[in-house]
């Protein structure tokens, strides 16, 4: 049986402590047996791409990595599923249907014991993100996520356009929810912003052609080597 390790993508942030904290005691108290384990880069800025692709291939090529945002909390049977499909489907699985924002209420109520369920949220529409489950051989197969993301946004919905046209299918959605704790929000403008933005349209140009999307993705410098 192949191994399963969880990675979350973590420069320390004063508004983000109580949410990692309450996600690592999540994993510490529902999956025991799972190696946890933070992962950055030297960029200047924070890459989430490329933290997300240096923790999936530090792994063994067959091995389950479960990519886990820190603010995000899944629902444990939801991952179960995720964790056990993911080691052959050649796609990559999201362990929810809903995405609850939880926001500072319903955060609140959650780290006062509250269920989840109950929390007040704000649910997201068409969310692809929060939790990743995959395993490296899946990662490299439709490229993994795009560095050039700098900062903040774009690379989730870029990543998702990618792994629909290169592997013929959307990730694979496993029922249940994931409840994203709140932190100050990040700065989404300037120059790096733009960027993002303009990048993102190249992947909604190129998806659904798997040439232009090939094409697309082979441009990619790991920032994380450079």
């Amino acid at each position: 049986m192949s191994a399963v390790s969880v990675i979350i993508p973590w420069r320390p942030a004063p508004s983000r402590v109580t949410a990692f904290d309450a996600l690592t005691s999540w994993y510490a108290r529902e999956f025991p047996e799972f190696t946890v384990q933070t992962v950055d880069t030297e960029d200047d800025v924070f890459v989430l791409a490329a933290c997300r692709n240096r923790g999936i291939a530090d792994a063994s090529l067959d091995d389950v990595v479960i990519v886990n945002d820190a603010d995000t909390i899944p629902e444990a049977d939801a991952l179960r599923a995720a964790v056990a499909a993911a080691r052959a489907s050649g796609l990559v699985h999201l362990p929810h249907t809903a995405y609850h924002w939880l926001g500072a209420t319903g955060t609140t109520q959650y780290l006062a014991g509250l269920n989840p369920q109950q929390c007040e949220f704000e649910l997201v529409r068409g969310a692809c993100s929060g939790v990743y489950v995959t395993t490296p051989r899946t990662w490299e197969r439709h490229g993994g996520q795009d560095e050039r993301f700098r900062g903040w946004g774009y690379e989730d919905a870029a990543w998702n356009l990618a792994h629909h046209t290169l592997l013929g299918s959307p990730p694979q959605r496993h029922e249940g929810r994931v409840y994203a704790l709140h932190h100050v929000a990040e700065t989404r403008a300037g120059a790096r912003y733009d960027a993002n933005a303009a990048l993102m349209e190249r992947y909604r140009s190129a998806a659904g052609d798997p040439e232009a999307m090939r094409s697309l993705v082979s441009e990619r410098v790991p920032v994380s080597a450079s």
